[in-house]
């Protein structure tokens, strides 16, 4: 995670088992609770996202996208009109 300076607030509870568990970890990890709490939470976020741009397939779906990329290349009127445009964060 970059360092940057901290100004947005996330406020939080919990048991006292589960911070008593937060402690213990962050004093093995030599951080402290708040940094050990955003770096884990910012991994977890990091792998949510992650995971909504990836996806697996097996056997006959693997199988019948593989074929799908195989083929030859069709003239798409829509797909060149998009591409040809300039993209709204390019400003």
């Amino acid at each position: 995670m970059a360092t940057a300076t901290r100004s947005a607030r996330l406020g939080l509870r919990t048991t006292p088992q589960q911070e008593a568990v937060i402690r213990r970890a962050a004093a093995i990890k030599n951080k402290s609770i708040t940094e050990f709490i955003l770096d884990t939470a910012y991994e977890a976020a990091e792998k949510t996202l992650l995971e909504q741009r990836l996806f697996v397939v097996t056997g006959d779906t693997a199988q019948a996208l593989l074929d799908l990329l195989d083929r030859p290349e069709q003239e798409n009127e829509g797909l060149s009109d998009l591409f040809s445009r300039r993209a709204p964060w390019e400003g």
